[in-house]
Parts: C-alpha cells; sequence; structure tokens
C-alpha cells in the first residue's frame, strides 16, 4: 500500500519474539454458525472468526441483546444483522455458556474465560478510564471537525456561517475560493457536475485517510501488531471510520465541507446523473439512525477506535491479538457509555450492530466506485483510494 497508509513497523525482534501468535487453521471445514471457513474448534464448535469473537465478546462482556422472535437464519452475508438469533445459535449448536464447555480449548483461553465470571478489579476499570481519556484526547487532537463543533455550526451556536452549494452556481462559486482552499485552474472546471463532485468527495476521503492512519497509530497497542495487520487494518476500516465521522457533519437537509466553511444541500446531490446521485444518499440515510443515537466525541473516539481495530478482517495474519486489542477497546467503550448514557442500557450492542452496517454500507460504496471506474471514462480514482479498493469485495 502506498506510504500514507503506512504506519511506523515493530521491529524484526519484536516481531520474531512471539508479539503475534501463530493462528491454527483447519481446511475445508465450515463454521457451524454462519458457513463461513472455519478457523479453529472454538468453545467447542468448528466457528470462523467471526463467530469466535462474537461469541467470546458477547461472553466477556455480558452483552444482552434485544430481543427477536423471527428465528433469523444466521449465514455469512448476514451473520451481522440479528446479534440475538446469532447468540441463540451459537448456544443452540453447543457453544458454552455458563458453564463452559473446555473440551479441546487450550489452556491459556480456558483460564481467560473463567475470569470473565469474576466482578471487574477496580484497578481493571483504573485501566478502561486511562484508555478512554488516552484515545479520546488522541481523537481530539487528531480531527479538527469534531462532532461538538460541527453540530455548533449546523445549530447556529456557532460564529461560523457556512457558504451554503445548492446547485452549479454556487459550487463554482466556492471552488473559486470562498469554500476550498485548493483553487481550481478551470473556471468553471472543463469536468462534467458529478464527476467533479465525486473528486471531491475523493479529496476529502484521501485528507480524512491520512488523518486516521495518524490516529490509529496513537491507538495503544497498534503499534504492536505485524506491520502487514496494519495495513490490513487500514485498508478495510477506514472508509468504515470516515462514514461513521461523516454523520456527524449531517443533518437531513445536506452535510458540512471544507472545515465548516461550506454546506452542501442534500437536494443538490440527489440532482445529480446516475450514477452519481447514489454518492452520498446511503450516508444520509445511515447518518439519520446513526445520529438519533445522540454520541459525543469521547463515544465516538473509542468506537472509531474499535471499527479500526477488528479481527475479521480478511487476509490478518495474526486476528486474535487484533481481536484482544479491540475487546479491551470494546470494554472501554461499554464502560464509558455506562456513564455518559446511563439511561440506555442497549446503546452498546445498538453500537455493535451499527458496525455491521457501517461494513454493508462500504461494500455498497465500493461497488459503486467500482461501476463509475467502469463506465466513467472521465472519472478517475485517486492512488490511494485506488489502493485500498484493490481485492477489497
Amino acid at each position: 500500500m502506498k506510504e500514507e497508509l503506512h504506519p511506523k513497523s515493530p521491529s524484526a525482534d519484536e516481531q520474531l519474539s512471539g508479539t503475534a501468535g501463530q493462528q491454527h487453521t483447519v481446511h475445508n471445514v465450515d463454521c457451524k454458525i454462519c458457513g463461513d471457513k472455519a478457523s479453529g474448534f472454538h468453545y467447542g464448535v468448528h466457528a470462523c472468526e467471526g463467530c469466535k469473537g462474537f461469541f467470546r465478546r458477547t461472553l466477556r462482556m455480558r452483552l444482552q441483546y434485544e430481543h427477536c422472535d423471527r428465528n433469523c437464519k444466521i449465514q455469512k452475508k448476514n451473520r451481522n444483522k440479528c446479534q440475538y438469533c446469532r447468540f441463540n445459535k451459537c448456544l443452540s449448536l453447543g457453544m458454552s455458556h455458563n458453564a463452559i464447555r473446555f473440551g479441546r480449548m487450550p489452556e491459556a483461553e480456558r483460564r481467560r474465560l473463567v475470569h470473565v465470571t469474576t466482578p471487574d478489579s477496580d484497578s481493571l476499570v483504573s485501566d478502561l478510564v486511562a484508555l478512554s481519556q488516552r484515545i479520546h484526547s488522541s481523537y481530539m487532537s487528531t480531527f479538527t471537525m469534531t462532532k461538538t463543533r460541527a453540530r455548533d455550526i449546523l445549530t447556529g451556536r456557532s460564529n461560523i456561517s457556512p457558504f451554503v452549494i445548492y446547485d452549479m452556481e454556487t459550487l463554482w462559486q466556492a471552488e473559486k475560493g470562498t469554500v476550498w482552499d485548493q483553487l481550481l485552474t478551470q473556471n468553471p472546471p472543463g469536468t462534467e457536475i458529478g464527476v467533479h463532485v465525486f473528486y471531491r468527495c475523493q479529496c476529502t476521503s484521501v485528507e480524512t485517510v491520512r488523518a486516521l492512519t495518524d490516529f490509529a497509530k496513537s491507538i495503544p497497542g497498534f503499534s504492536t501488531i505485524y506491520l502487514n495487520d496494519q495495513v490490513t487494518l487500514l485498508k478495510y476500516g477506514v472508509h468504515e471510520a470516515i462514514f461513521c465521522m461523516l454523520a456527524s457533519l449531517m443533518n437531513k437537509d445536506g452535510l458540512l465541507v471544507a472545515g465548516g466553511r461550506g454546506f452542501v444541500t442534500r437536494e443538490f446531490l440527489r440532482s445529480l446523473r446516475l450514477p452519481f446521485c447514489h454518492i452520498m444518499e446511503p450516508k444520509f440515510n445511515f447518518a439519520s439512525k446513526f445520529n438519533a443515537l445522540e454520541l459525543n466525541d469521547s463515544d465516538l473516539a473509542l468506537f472509531v477506535a474499535a471499527i479500526i481495530l477488528c479481527g475479521d478482517r480478511p487476509g490478518l495474519m495474526n486476528p486474535s491479538q487484533v481481536e484482544d486489542i479491540q475487546e479491551r477497546i470494546l470494554s472501554a467503550l461499554r464502560r464509558h457509555l455506562q456513564t455518559s448514557h446511563p439511561d440506555a442500557p442497549f446503546l452498546f450492542p445498538k453500537l455493535l450492530h451499527k458496525m455491521a452496517d457501517l461494513r454493508q454500507l462500504v461494500t455498497e460504496h465500493a461497488e459503486l466506485v467500482q461501476s463509475i471506474k467502469r463506465t466513467e471514462s472521465s472519472a478517475s480514482l485517486h492512488p490511494l483510494l485506488q489502493e485500498i479498493y484493490r481485492d477489497m469485495y
């Protein structure tokens, strides 16, 4: 991957010292839960990394999911849609719950699961609080357009009055320096308007990818991961994180751009010709539901960190190491939400569900981008984004 996505690599000694252990793989065996390729015999059944991590996270964090009586069919393509039915299927197929059925489980894993049933110690809580504060501080110093700042602008509480872009004329005015610092040489640009909006979306994405790479480096534990795994986590995680943070810049009428200096109306984006009119509309639909959760910047910092450190990304050399780091972040997020949202007991599992929604949103976005590349000869793709999308889905 290009230089922007290459965090600092651990030393050869670190990589060879066992920081990332070996992953045992079971060949030609399907996961009993979702049908994906099983990675081993986990908690009593053959399971994939995704279902293993889901079950372990449910146990460790004592999660309770909203009831569902539809008996949803759990498959690889939809396994993240209904957490209640997925967990019930884990139990019905023999994965242990309260009385852990250890079977062939390694001793280290057995000790870790026994530890789940013990109360959280004061020192552990203190460590999670410190982790939350460290990630929040890094998030606020890395990203200038925070949710707090964006909501102040969108609700008129800020002294910033964004320039409204609602048609072709106002877009070209914005390009003349009213909104964007990067001035175009042509006036108006020689490209068709839909292609130009696609270009602007890419500019913003590239800037955010670079910021997310810096943020990832600051997450405790990230620098200990294999360099190849760091790149894989960023490749698959940056767009999920981008669309999560993008929701903070949106309301039902449009979105802020250029650090709040501009506001592009939703109707203008809808008015673009096919396929460009489909670029942003799914993001607005996601944002309306995501913003209803009323997360603050400290919540979002931990959520974005958890998105990046996702242990079921394809091609990871040591997924269990990534899972361990993510679960610590998720534990910190769960504790933090209990404090910041005491009246929303289901907020944490809802956020885990939003991770699945973001993954689907990115899949659809990647398909649209690849379609635009094939059908629109004048719509080029930034090299960094090309590298991210290559072999992604």
